[in-house]
């Protein structure tokens, strides 16, 4: 008998982490609620306030600069790439 492990959506661990942050209910109630472990609330409430001090903090822009410069890096070796079998093709066409 193989246990997976249960994987849960963003949406839904989001959802549940900000109703860890508004304090309604204590984290057993939530847990019961939503059928999760007390430690996976706790985890993902810490993750949530984590991910918000980076969006004050204009890490996340940062980020995303980042990785429009490595898209950008890609594409152009990309067309590199695509010029090279080009050339390639007609030589050997040939």
């Amino acid at each position: 008998m193989a246990n997976t492990r249960k994987r849960y959506s963003a949406d839904f661990k989001a959802k549940v982490a900000l109703e860890a942050l508004k304090g309604e209910l204590t984290l057993a109630q939530l847990a019961a609620k939503h059928g999760v472990h007390q430690t996976m609330i706790s985890t993902w409430r810490k993750q949530a306030m984590d991910g918000m001090v980076s969006v004050f903090s204009g890490k996340a822009e940062a980020a995303e600069a980042s990785r429009e410069a490595d898209v950008e890096k890609l594409h152009a070796k990309i067309g590199q790439l695509v010029v090279e079998r080009d050339f390639l093709a007609k030589a050997f066409g040939r």
